[in-house]
């Protein structure tokens, strides 16, 4: 019985670490290394069903005692759900049977944190840092030869332009201005391009174009962009916001913009244009200014965009602030949208929660949705773009944001965790606490 059990302990911890090396389950079924629970509320750390089975948490410090009296010391199985009594910090190893440590962890208990839901529409203006490479093309010389002097300096799509000669570039007809300078001088230009995380020089040689009498270098560039979104929540005490739910790419080269500057400003919508299978739909709008709502964006981030508002904002529908779930607190079943169709109204919209992936905190899509609503359905098809953002409430708490649709169902479409926006916003500290005057 006993060399029966010695060799299931054995043989499953040999099939752990199979998955382990095979799936590379520390970056993606394993829970994160920090986790933030309420006061009051179950522990309730996920894990996906066929790990959970032999898994153990031991606590290493409870120095605070912020969970229940019978836990303070000693250990307990994955997946049972002792409660957090205190606000405070302590720390949780996971391992399998208690011999093979996998993980270790830090979880923070605080206070329940209450926003104001959002649902406003809002305009997204944006300045990179540097100027963006949209494309690049063939300029004909004087000798009707067709040449791209920007392929020839391994410029391409996607790329960024940071500085000419030494000095920085933040816009277009600065960089015309800089190409017109050095293409009349004979000169050639020194460039700094960076090309995802990496940067390197090169050298651009202006080319006098035959068809315009203008000194061109191959380069389609642009240095800002704007679009519609909805505002997720606001935070009085800090007078931060949250939008989105999904970071910001550029148009045409869907890769991050490196953030200079921007802000938001309220929008109204004047039209909708249907969803449907294959074609997503859209909010039609036209920016307000400063009328409405305006804000800073002083982050722009995998999960949403984030910055400070002029002025607090007001919700028509939820008139006080309620609570933010924890990730450990959604569950299938009903829930409910905020979103603008019309104008600058907020409306409440029902929707269902199908699913939950709490281990995903990547791209935004720990949530999948499914409109409900018939009215919603009738006017949009289901999730359009410049939803993205629209606040999910569900047991008046704000559990999430909308980010993405299937593309092939617009019915459906998937949401962030409100607690990991909260998280990657830069408003809380590193026991969960709601910093006043978080750093841009």
């Amino acid at each position: 019985m006993l060399r029966g059990k010695t060799c299931g302990y054995i043989c499953g911890i040999l099939i752990f670490l199979s998955i382990m090396l095979t799936y590379q389950v520390q970056g993606t079924l394993l829970p994160p290394e920090k986790h933030l629970v309420s006061v009051g509320q179950p522990l309730n750390i996920k894990f996906p069903a066929p790990l959970e089975k032999g898994l153990k948490m031991e606590i290493i410090n409870n120095e605070s005692d912020a969970l229940q009296e019978n836990v303070i010391e000693g250990d307990f199985i994955a997946g049972s759900n002792p409660v957090a009594l205190h606000p405070g910090q302590l720390k949780l190893r996971l391992s399998l049977y208690g011999v093979v440590p996998v993980r270790d962890m830090l979880v923070s208990v605080s206070p329940e944190i209450k926003v104001v839901p959002g649902g406003q529409s809002i305009g997204v203006l944006i300045h990179a840092r540097g100027i963006i490479v949209a494309d690049t093309y063939d300029v004909v010389n004087q000798n009707e030869q067709r040449i791209n002097p920007a392929a020839q300096a391994g410029i391409q799509k996607g790329d960024v332009i940071l500085k000419i000669d030494g000095l920085e570039v933040g816009s277009d007809s600065q960089f015309r201005d800089f190409v017109y300078r050095t293409g009349a001088a004979g000169e050639s230009m020194a460039v700094e391009v960076k090309r995802g995380e990496e940067t390197f020089s090169t050298t651009l040689n202006p080319v006098l174009c035959k068809e315009t009498s203008d000194y061109r270098v191959g380069l389609m560039l642009r240095d800002s962009a704007a679009g519609v979104g909805t505002i997720t929540f606001y935070e009085p005490d800090s007078k931060s916001y949250g939008a989105l739910g999904h970071i910001i790419t550029d148009v045409n080269t869907k890769h991050p913009v490196d953030l200079q500057d921007g802000k938001i400003v309220g929008a109204s919508v004047q039209g909708i244009a249907k969803g449907k299978r294959g074609q997503p739909g859209e909010k039609i709008g036209i920016l307000q200014g400063d009328k409405l709502l305006s804000g800073t964006i002083n982050r722009n981030t995998r999960l949403g965009i984030f910055g400070n508002l002029q002025k607090p904002l007001e919700n028509p529908v939820f008139t006080e602030p309620i609570p933010v779930a924890m990730t450990s607190q959604i569950h299938e079943g009903p829930a409910e949208i905020l979103t603008v169709l019309s104008g600058d109204t907020v409306e409440k919209f029902s929707v269902e929660i199908l699913k939950i992936n709490p281990l995903v905190r990547q791209d935004g899509k720990a949530l999948v949705l499914k409109i409900t609503d018939e009215r919603l359905l009738a006017q949009t098809g289901g999730i359009i773009q410049g939803m993205s953002g629209s606040p999910i409430i569900q047991e008046e708490r704000l559990v999430g944001a909308v980010t993405h649709v299937f593309v092939n169902d617009p019915t459906r479409g998937y949401g962030v965790s409100a607690e990991w926006m909260l998280e990657e916003s830069g408003l809380l500290d590193d026991s969960g606490q709601i910093i006043k005057e978080p750093a841009a």
